[in-house]
């Protein structure tokens, strides 16, 4: 029973965490790193050039050599979400 208290709370604070905190790890907290030395930096693109990047991904059009990586990583964003995102690290 505890296992299971602490794997719903887990998975409830992931559900409601910054939609920008999964990306963090490979892009730096203010998105200024090229995300394992092959992506662009995302604090160098546009608030709209993100969108529409990060959208691009969601349905395959968009991606080089990551573009399976981050397919995965951005199936469940919603639009709002890639808006918070483009808004926090996006000129």
């Amino acid at each position: 029973m505890k296992k299971i208290i602490l794997l719903t709370s887990i998975l409830a604070c992931a559900a409601f965490a910054a939609p920008y905190d999964k990306c963090v790890a490979c892009h730096g907290a203010n998105g200024e790193k090229a995300a394992m030395g092959k992506s662009k930096v995302l604090s160098d693109m546009s608030k709209a050039d993100i969108v529409s990047s990060l959208k691009g991904y969601q349905d395959g059009t968009y991606g080089g050599p990551m573009k399976g990586l981050m397919k995965g990583q951005v199936t469940g964003l919603s639009d709002a979400d890639i808006n918070a995102i483009a808004e926090k690290v996006g000129k």
